[in-house]
């Protein structure tokens, strides 16, 4: 596959239900990392709605705690096949075998220029071929056909939809530096100061490789982390934790950088 000028390597990540055969979501990617398998994951939950079970193998990237924590925020079983037992996976071996026989053999490599190319023509064969294609193994009914029998039984996403994202964001244990620094992805951020010397959680965005806050180790949100800026850092007069009973410097303290912009803004001059 040339990307950006150069051949890599794809991998086919597959989810597939077990009872109809229907691929709730297929994908080429430049790797078999857990992040690629998450993604997979998210777009069947969207389109295909919530299993009661995910079967997965003994992979390293299966065996992420971020796939282990996303599973148990969305109340899904997470099972791992027995070692050397491939008779657990015989479905998915099949539909491999489907794949390379009717979607590799056909694909006309001269109109693929990148992924995305790829991936549309892998969707639309699945929607278009496979899933309306009967199957032996369903006493002749196609995927998609024997799938719809179940859909008083699927668990849809219902108010978890508009939280999807939250729910796949990656959490990540810091420990916080005297100056209120963490480090991530080779870059620091700065933290509420009064975090300094504790361990924290960050959460982070894996796909985009932001991150969007601080939290502890219950969920509660403590804050916001700001990218270094060593130029721009250096004249900032950072809060420091104030003694209890102090209440002007509690005062003080309460009024953050937004604030003080605001204020200086309209011209308003603290009490």
């Amino acid at each position: 596959m040339p990307v950006k000028g150069r051949l890599r390597k794809t991998y086919l990540v597959s989810l597939i239900d077990d009872a109809s055969r229907l691929i709730t979501h297929s994908a080429f990617c430049l790797g078999e990392t857990a992040l690629d398998i998450e993604g997979v994951l998210k777009q069947a939950l969207l389109k295909r709605g919530v299993p009661i079970k995910l079967v997965v193998d003994h992979g390293a990237a299966y065996r992420a705690h971020t796939l282990q924590a996303i599973c148990a925020r969305l109340g899904i079983h997470l099972i791992y096949c027995r070692p050397y037992a491939p008779e657990g996976k015989g479905k998915l071996e099949r539909w491999h075998r489907t794949f390379r026989d009717q979607f590799l053999s056909e694909l006309d490599e001269r109109h693929i220029t990148h992924l995305d190319d790829l991936n549309a023509r892998l969707w639309a064969w699945l929607e278009q071929i496979y899933h309306r294609t009967s199957h032996a193994g369903l006493n002749g009914l196609t995927p998609l056909a024997r799938y719809q029998q179940d859909l008083p039984k699927i668990r849809s996403l219902g108010p978890q939809a508009a939280q999807l994202d939250a729910l796949f964001h990656h959490r990540i244990n810091r420990f916080v530096r005297k100056d209120g620094t963490v480090s991530y992805l080779g870059t620091r951020f700065e933290v509420p100061f009064e975090l300094a010397g504790k361990t924290i959680r960050l959460v982070v965005d894996p796909h985009a490789g932001t991150v969007l806050g601080v939290e502890n180790e219950s969920g509660e949100r403590l804050g916001s982390a700001t990218a270094l800026d060593t130029l721009a850092n250096l004249k900032r007069v950072r809060r420091k934790p104030t003694p209890v009973g102090d209440a002007h410097s509690t005062a003080r303290a309460a009024t953050n950088l937004v604030e003080l912009a605001y204020q200086q803004y309209h011209g308003i001059k603290e009490a």
